[in-house]
């Protein structure tokens, strides 16, 4: 069983490896595509809010299929939707028909993004201690893996449309063959005397509801604020501290690889110091170094603020997802969507919040106002501590969800898996 348990969790890994992958083979194909179809950049800004909105309604509908039909039909089934609707986009002729394959591919990436958080929640709960935040710094070597094969294909002379079709193919492949190895419905908490246990609250309950609404806020704040990162960090060492176009690049580089290995080490800090702990000192490290990189005057400090800023950030989200899926195991698909979507909403919105802000004030000024999110994320987290860490004592009947792969002919069957060592 403990061999099964950890085929479990690399699935896991292979599926945020499969989303990051999919999304930058996507990423580093838009220059191509944009110029295929013969499209200006603000109409392409425009498509791309397409494909965020229908992102947003696949994260919607997944959370609810993903706890009727269970994470082990829906991963595969969404992970092999989107490899296969990766090609769309390439073959598209023209605006129209580009707008169509958007809203498709971003409903599908919703899909899994949601499923395989959902996943995540539960090889957690039988693993018995954090591991959230691994699963998502997997999620960049995706890009990484994207990047290499476009750079490959274009080596060799492979268009957009064949590059994506071949990575799609091997995405589906990939999404089926790893099905096997998922858990079979929701599973319980494994060691019932974890140290950071805190006890959960009545699962279904009105304070069940107001805790999903708190957590999807700060998922809303704190993803706003990776949004903004991604869009205005280079741009701001370039236009407000006059570095070059390649040195300001390293901006965005410092923030990601920070970002990266926040996440790498924040399921250790978890399981010392729990997961409030890392919540409220992440986003109060997040809101110095983005104030240290809005007002200082110097290029060496700016970079400081920004890895600082990413490395702050890095255990948030993970946590945040992790504690809707905790709050109540037989609902974390939905619970895991709406705090996903939320955030996912403030990502997209981010940039264009900054954009605004610049009417009115400076660059960096603008900036103040992630100061002011990050703060308010850390006085807020005291919410964790209403929600089951991983390892506390489940209910006394923990159940697949009814019509899982885990049901038997509509029967609940308790799924029993041991604790890794």
């Amino acid at each position: 069983m403990e061999r099964s348990l950890r085929a479990a969790r690399v699935a896991t890994y292979v599926y945020f490896v499969l989303c990051g992958t999919l999304m930058g083979a996507w990423v580093v194909h838009i220059p191509a595509v944009e110029t295929r179809v013969g499209i200006s950049h603000a109409a392409l800004g425009g498509l791309l809010v397409l494909l965020g909105l229908g992102a947003f309604a696949g994260m919607q509908a997944a959370g609810r299929i993903t706890d009727r039909l269970g994470a082990r039909t829906v991963v595969p089934a969404s992970g092999a939707l989107c490899a296969a609707s990766l090609v769309l986009p390439g073959l598209a002729p023209n605006p129209w028909t580009l707008a169509g394959a958007l809203v498709v591919f971003g409903f599908a990436n919703g899909c899994l993004d949601v499923a395989m958080n959902a996943h995540a929640v539960h090889v957690e709960q039988a693993y018995g201690r954090p591991v959230m935040s691994g699963f998502h710094a997997t999620f960049s070597v995706g890009g990484v893996i994207a990047a290499l094969a476009a750079a490959a294909a274009t080596a060799v002379g492979l268009g957009p449309a064949a590059t994506l079709a071949v990575l799609g193919a091997a995405g589906i492949a990939t999404a089926l063959l790893a099905a096997r190895s998922l858990l079979p419905g929701t599973v319980p908490a494994a060691d019932p005397a974890e140290e950071h246990a805190e006890a959960p609250l009545p699962a279904g309950s009105t304070a069940v509801r107001r805790q999903i609404r708190i957590l999807a806020v700060l998922a809303l704040m704190v993803m706003l604020g990776e949004g903004a990162a991604n869009d205005w960090s280079a741009l701001h060492l370039k236009d407000v501290l006059g570095t070059p176009a390649s040195t300001a690049a390293f901006a965005y580089g410092t923030y990601a690889a920070a970002m990266t290995t926040g996440r790498l080490l924040a399921d250790r800090t978890v399981t010392r110091h729990g997961s409030t702990a890392v919540l409220r000192w992440g986003a109060a490290t997040a809101a110095v170094g983005i104030t240290v990189a809005a007002t200082t005057p110097w290029v060496w400090a700016a970079f400081v603020g920004w890895a600082l800023f990413g490395l702050g950030l890095s255990g948030c989200v993970p946590q945040l997802l992790s504690a809707a899926g905790h709050a109540d195991p037989a609902a974390a698909g939905a619970n895991v969507s709406r705090v996903a979507g939320l955030g996912y909403l403030g990502m997209l919105a981010g940039p264009a919040v900054i954009g605004w802000l610049t009417h009115v004030t400076a660059l960096n000024h603008a900036f103040l106002l992630l100061t002011l999110m990050c703060a308010a994320t850390a006085a807020t987290a005291g919410i964790l501590r209403t929600t089951a860490a991983p390892g506390a004592p489940a209910a006394p009947s923990a159940l697949a969800a009814p019509g899982s792969p885990g049901d038997a002919g509509g029967r609940e069957v308790p799924v029993r898996l041991p604790s890794s060592r």
